[in-house]
């Protein structure tokens, strides 16, 4: 991981210093997340989230440019009907997370680009929500000594400018990192997996 990132940085000093072109600009969006691995056989499904931040685009080429990312990113997962001594349970797992993407785009097309790149992130808040209606509870639990502090996974997109200044775009991040803290001798792997649509604005 840290090869990765010292290449990334090592890229983005050198797009710096052979830029034609930097903007900078800010974006924001809606997130579809879950969580995929050794999962004990739960029906986990997608909760929506969303995200917001900003980025530099430093374009060296009327075709290449790298985005380094900074973004505040609300994630997880939820399951439903779940039976615990004969009562149903909702259950929603809430991580917050700020993200870190390093994206380099290319622009296939006049305005339209796709892009790819790896992604650090660091786990600010990780809290479990519990609904049981037929008892009126609805409990929430801090659950962040569960997991890893640091993600880290790969993106992949595509996207669209509008104007010289709007655009918008879709993209997956594949979570490589195993987030779930485990004992000796348990191997367990979860991972993160989250699909997000953003809109933007280059200054």
């Amino acid at each position: 991981m840290k090869k990765i990132i010292l290449s990334a940085m090592a890229v983005m000093a050198f797009g710096f210093a052979n830029a034609q072109e930097v903007k900078y600009g800010v974006k924001g969006g809606l997130n579809l997340s879950s969580l995929s691995g050794d999962t004990d056989g739960m029906d986990l499904k997608s909760k929506f989230g969303f995200h917001a931040g900003g980025f530099v685009e430093i374009k060296f080429s009327e075709k290449f440019a790298i985005q380094p990312e900074l973004l505040y990113s609300t994630q997880g997962t939820r399951f439903d009907d779940m039976e615990v001594e004969g009562y149903k349970t909702k259950t929603c797992f809430n991580f917050d997370y700020i993200n870190v993407p390093v994206m380099f785009k290319y622009f296939a097309v006049e305005k339209f680009f796709i892009e790819a790149g790896p992604q650090i992130g660091f786990l600010t808040s990780a809290k479990a929500r519990v609904k049981v209606d037929q008892l009126n509870i609805d409990n929430k639990e801090d659950i962040k000594e569960n997991f890893e502090s640091i993600d880290f996974g790969l993106n992949f997109g595509a996207g669209y400018e509008f104007t010289e200044n709007i655009f918008a775009s879709a993209r997956y991040n594949l979570g490589l990192a195993n987030i779930a803290k485990t004992e000796a001798g348990d191997d367990s792997k979860v991972h993160n997996g989250v699909f997000s649509v953003s809109v933007g604005y280059k200054f």
